[in-house]
């Protein structure tokens, strides 16, 4: 059974109805912090919470809208809080169609409409005629008569006094056999027959609801005695107490116990458990492990007498042989591991269905550790349906964009729309950031990357890979994306971005003019975060040039002709206008033309639009750049 679409009515900041549909899989509140995100899966939890607590039970003095709230204390209402709408299964459909037959649901959906007494009303739509048809022909007892009759049965009562206006045996046994679905138990005004089905058959089946934030996380010292309290309303000891059920441990016996080894061993074993599945995801360090150790508080009095009056269960993390306690681990981890204690809770419980309802789930983690938390979430996904909220563009996946519901304050409350409609720049800020790290990430980098310059570098090596190709010549292997830079400063930077993504990178550049771009490189070499044999420079392709840039591969000649087409408003440049002592051809033609720096991408914008062919360059130029692909291509290999 699937959440299908809830509808809040008034709650908290919601002070208007607000209506959205949940996703099968994953559903993803997006808004600002305050926004009413929190409150939204607060109310959806309120609902139906898997187990019994005061925090999860409506209540109007603290939950009704503020400004409307005197106004209906006043007028004595009991206000609707939320309507959740659900969807039966095809398993469960079958399954009550066994019993109850063919076709006895008018829809596959129902809703469920929560007050603020923490009363429900349902609304399921049951056909009492197909129901009455197949079971009393089923009996051997079917007629007009009699089926008329048993659709005007409203209670086991009525149906006492139907089985009275009948001597024959069959009729008597028959109808008798109906009592359970009549009886009506929750006194059901209009539809005995719809309080059977929602009773027995389908409200066992409604998905039970998990709430966890940050707030649950396990403290890193629990007291026993504490924990023992039933009443407990700290989060962090609700937690606790959670580690303590899945371990089996009775916190009596611990209490009473002196020795205190074979529950360490049970808590051990639990966590080993958890271990195993925390780690199939924590990916960041898997050199961490857990481990507890109760201590006493023990009082003497005046007499000398000592006595144990405080149990104390303490969790610390160890790594590489030093351990600290669970709280002065980062907030990511603790958050993922006292989760899975939560998680695994109601995992254990094979009898009922869950959803889970995640605030701001990895809100510590760092960016690629929210990539693993969005990993697990997708497996978990295809067993539990989830909603959780997020304002990180690092927990929305940008080709699953349908999955986003925003959350927006305004003046007249919370708002839930569909992404797509929102104008609030705010909201859609993580929307739009994770959308542009995702094309950043597909666009410009793969698995083996040439890092250049800039675009231009980009263009023309592209350009120019194709033309040899198309003559059966060495071009640019497939697999290999180019990278601009945006300046040759930068490619340090570029490098040390890619390295930790643990890509392949070749670097190909223009010679170094800059003393602290060469600085910077040479300090990436000697980290040995990029071998010296990946970095190269077009200069080493030119066997009389010290210094080169990508435009020195064309002859002087080609360059000249791409200039002097893009650049119409000097007269042409001819080779013998060059100063011959000097070799770059982007020096030559800045100093002719007296410009301390001419607009590079011109030329190749215009090598782009002519369509140059090979027939348009000459073979010293197709060889220049043919040799270099060749050395970068053999780079990748190795």
């Amino acid at each position: 059974m699937r959440l299908k679409e809830v509808t809040i009515h008034k709650y908290k900041s919601f002070e208007s109805e607000q209506k959205f549909d949940l996703e099968n899989d994953i559903t993803i509140l997006v808004g600002m912090n305050e926004s009413g995100k929190t409150s939204a899966l607060e109310s959806i939890a309120k609902t139906h919470y898997f187990q019994d607590d005061e925090d999860f039970k409506f209540n109007a003095t603290h939950d009704y809208p503020r400004k409307d709230k005197k106004r209906m204390e006043k007028n004595g209402e009991n206000p609707e809080a939320i309507t959740c709408v659900y969807e039966i299964d095809a398993a469960l459909l079958q399954f009550i169609e066994k019993e109850m037959g063919k076709g006895i649901l008018k829809s596959t959906t129902f809703s469920l409409t929560t007050k603020y007494d923490n009363r429900k009303t349902i609304n399921i739509s049951v056909d009492s005629k197909k129901f009455v048809e197949y079971k009393t022909k089923e009996l051997g007892i079917t007629s007009d008569t009699i089926n008329e009759k048993l659709l005007k049965v409203k209670n086991k009562t009525d149906l006492d006094s139907l089985q009275k206006e009948y001597t024959d045996e069959k009729y008597v046994s028959g109808i008798k056999s109906l009592a359970p679905y009549f009886e009506n138990k929750d006194s059901w005004t209009y539809d005995p027959i719809g309080e059977y089905v929602y009773r027995v058959l389908v409200a066992p089946k409604i998905p039970k609801y998990l709430y966890y934030d940050e707030y649950y996380s396990l403290p890193s010292r629990i007291s026993i005695e504490q924990l023992n309290n039933q009443n407990l309303t700290d989060n962090e000891y609700k937690t606790a107490k959670a580690l303590f059920e899945l371990a089996d441990i009775n916190t009596d016996d611990i209490i009473r116990a002196t020795n205190f080894e074979d529950f360490i061993a049970e808590l051990e074993a639990t966590e080993a458990i958890i271990s195993g599945e925390l780690f199939k995801y924590w990916q960041t360090n898997k050199n961490l492990n857990i481990t507890f150790q109760i201590d006493k508080k023990e009082q003497t009095d005046n007499r000398n007498n000592t006595r144990i009056v405080e149990h104390i269960l303490d969790i610390r993390v160890k790594n590489k042989g030093v351990s600290l306690p669970l709280r002065n681990r980062s907030k990511g981890f603790n958050w993922f591991f006292s989760f899975l204690v939560w998680f695994k809770k109601i995992q254990e419980d094979q009898n009922s269905n869950y959803i889970l309802l995640l605030d701001e789930p990895g809100l510590n983690l760092h960016a690629s550790a929210q990539a693993d938390l969005l990993r697990f979430l997708e497996d978990l996904s295809q067993n539990y349906q989830i909603i959780y909220t997020t304002h990180s563009p690092f927990m929305i996946t940008s080709d699953k964009l349908q999955r986003v519901r925003t959350v927006l304050e305004t003046d007249k409350g919370s708002v839930i729309s569909d992404s797509v409609q929102e104008k609030d720049p705010n909201t859609l800020f993580p929307l739009q950031a994770a959308l542009g790290y995702d094309i950043a990430q597909n666009l410009f980098i793969s698995k083996k990357n040439l890092l250049v310059e800039g675009v231009s570098d980009l263009v023309i090596l592209t350009a120019i890979s194709g033309i040899l190709e198309s003559e059966n010549r060495d071009g640019l292997r497939s697999d290999v994306t180019i990278v601009p830079t945006g300046g040759l400063e930068k490619v340090a930077t570029f490098i040390s971005l890619l390295r930790g993504s643990q890509l392949e990178i070749v670097c190909l550049l223009d010679s170094y003019t800059d003393p602290t771009g060469k600085a910077k490189m040479e300090n990436l070499i000697a980290d040995k975060i990029i071998q010296k044999n990946k970095i190269h420079f077009f200069d080493e392709f030119l066997e009389t040039y010290d210094q080169a840039d990508l435009e020195d591969l064309f002859t002087k000649q080609d360059y000249l002709n791409l200039f002097n087409s893009a650049f119409t408003e000097y007269s042409d440049i001819k080779l013998t206008d060059l100063n011959q002592d000097i070799k770059q051809i982007i020096i030559q033609i800045n100093k002719h033309i007296s410009k301390e720096r001419f607009n590079h991408y011109r030329p190749t914008n215009e090598f782009v639009k002519q369509g140059i062919k090979k027939d348009d360059l000459s073979s010293e130029t197709l060889d220049n750049f043919e040799k270099v692909f060749k050395k970068i291509n053999q780079l990748f290999e190795k």
